[in-house]
């Protein structure tokens, strides 16, 4: 089957959710995929730690790469501060 969707990361939520904001600020709609829960269903504390899988369009992967690698960046260096 071909898909027209690549990962672009795995995280948590908290950074799904960072992520997922920046790339809907430049019209990017991403598809997040959680292989330990596969319907609807409430976040618990317990599940922030969880890994998620970021997708996005085929298309939009030359303008998702950088938003994923700025964030990367802070976060390196906010390690480096700490």
């Amino acid at each position: 089957m071909e898909t027209h969707y690549t990962k672009i990361y795995t995280c948590n939520f908290i950074l799904v959710q960072l992520i997922t904001t920046k790339l809907e600020d430049i019209g990017i709609v991403p598809i997040i995929k959680d292989e330990f829960n596969t319907g609807l269903s409430a976040v618990l504390v317990t599940d922030y730690n969880r890994l998620l899988d970021i997708y996005v369009h085929n298309d939009e992967l030359e303008k998702a790469i950088p938003v994923v690698e700025s964030i990367k960046a802070e976060m390196e260096v906010q390690a480096k501060n700490n």
